[in-house]
């Protein structure tokens, strides 16, 4: 059961990046995946008409939403779509969630996450500010689905710093994790791969984290490191910067395995004060 994530060095010109994760879809598809995690922003980075691009696509008038669709059945892949800016179902004019898609291999909308955790933060790089909220509307659901490859809990980029979401995951069934991500250089030399290690360790299940890795817009650059982690805490895969292809398979019986001899789950004795404010578990 083969899993795959994508690095890219996505610019603001949204057919480029298009093409260019097309292209490394296919290599995907080419090596044997069935689960493919596309990056945090993958179609557009450093842009500053999110809203339009959100309400162009919630309109069918976007070309990120079909191309996905058509990408998913040429090539019969489950992706989980990074992120894309799209407004609440129904509700084109209203401010945009950072929204992650998970289609399926004939172009299905399967499940919706939109990001809980927006950065709102002050970093020591060329661009000092990040404030998400300016262009999103915080997520309020937790997120987790059936795929071929196992049940995929649905997280992005931030969300890695607040384990209370990924025992909520675990707690819902998921064998594995996405976690598309643009973590700055800075925030991700000190933290990218301890966060997403813990992340597995903890939940004790592979995470498929898709960076960012490279220069863009704004200006802005980001750590890189994609990587495919096990249950373990092992990586399976990783890449420091440009584009990439990463890939790794995922052994059922030893997650098992693992979950038996080290039952973390029964063992949970303490509950965040903040799961009971999610609605609930789609």
């Amino acid at each position: 059961m083969s899993l795959a994530v994508i690095q890219m060095v996505s610019q603001d010109d949204v057919l480029a990046n298009l093409a260019a994760a097309r292209r490394l879809l296919e290599q995907a598809a080419a090596a044997g995946a069935r689960l493919v995690v596309l990056p945090e922003n993958f179609a557009a980075m450093g842009r500053r008409d999110l809203a339009a691009l959100g309400r162009a696509e919630a309109e069918g008038e976007g070309p990120i939403l079909p191309w996905l669709k058509q990408a998913a059945r040429d090539l019969r892949l489950w992706v989980v779509a990074g992120t894309i800016p799209l407004p609440p179902d129904g509700q084109p004019q209203a401010k945009a969630h950072a929204c992650s898609l998970l289609v399926d291999e004939d172009g299905e909308r399967v499940a919706r996450y939109d990001k809980l955790h927006l950065f709102d933060v002050d970093v020591a790089d060329n661009r000092g500010r990040y404030r998400e909220s300016d262009d999103y509307a915080f997520g309020t659901r937790v997120v987790v689905a059936d795929t071929p490859v196992g049940r995929l809990g649905l997280s992005v980029c931030y969300d890695l710093r607040f384990p209370e979401l990924y025992s909520a995951l675990r707690e819902a069934g998921a064998e594995l994790i996405s976690a598309p991500s643009a973590f700055t250089a800075v925030t991700g030399a000190a933290h990218w791969e301890v966060l997403v290690r813990a992340r597995a360790i903890e939940t004790q299940c592979y995470v498929l984290a898709a960076g960012q890795g490279g220069m863009h817009p704004g200006p802005r650059e980001t750590h890189g490191h994609s990587m495919i982690v096990d249950p373990w805490g092992k990586v399976l895969a990783e890449r420091d910067r440009g584009e990439a292809m990463l890939l790794a398979e995922r052994d059922a019986a030893e997650q098992t395995a693992i979950r038996q001899r080290m039952p973390v789950a029964g063992h949970r004795r303490f509950f965040s004060a903040a799961e009971p404010r999610l609605p609930g578990v789609e």
